[in-house]
């Protein structure tokens, strides 16, 4: 199998402008919300060397945000029956025309078995339970529903994978 043609790496502050127009794309704002709001949150978050904030690519051309960090870091009470060091990620994809085509499920799976490498237990993920595309691409790659969750920033459903061999068959 040849090299990758998807790539990962850190957001830096210069990358800001570009994740400023994702965050006004309309299927990003339905789920994300406020892009003013979004912004200053990850413009804070890539300075934090706690928060792995990523600019992910597709043959070289940027298409994608993730960030994933320990889950209990930032306390959120949904989080707290995961294991230590369980990895919690949050993405989107930013660029219209590569919504919808199967790059979420192809960098998410690519990300999770990074992760697992690292050590990780356990990845947890929390959409908000109408999201049915993302829920879709995240039960796809082998995460599991668990039970939904009422938050400051609205319901969520919280999902987690387990590293491929302790999965149920």
């Amino acid at each position: 199998m040849g090299p990758s043609k998807y790539s990962f790496r850190r957001a830096t502050p210069n990358d800001l402008p570009m994740i400023g127009r994702w965050l006004h794309v309309p299927e990003v704002v339905r789920w994300w919300g406020d892009p003013h709001e979004q912004i200053e949150l990850i413009s804070e978050d890539v300075e934090l060397a706690e928060m792995a904030t990523l600019i992910v690519s597709y043959r070289n051309r940027p298409f994608a945000f993730a960030q994933h960090y320990d889950a209990h870091q930032w306390p959120q009470a949904h989080f707290d029956p995961l294991p230590e060091n369980t990895r919690c990620l949050d993405a989107f994809i930013g660029v219209p025309d590569m919504m919808g085509c199967g790059h979420g499920q192809m960098f998410l799976k690519m990300l999770t078995a990074q992760l697992f490498e690292r050590g990780a237990p356990m990845i947890g993920i929390d959409p908000d339970p109408a999201n049915e595309r993302a829920i879709r691409c995240y039960e796809a790659i082998g995460f599991v529903a668990g039970r939904e969750y009422e938050t400051a920033n609205g319901p969520c459903l919280l999902m987690t994978l387990s590293p491929p061999d302790n999965r149920a068959s």
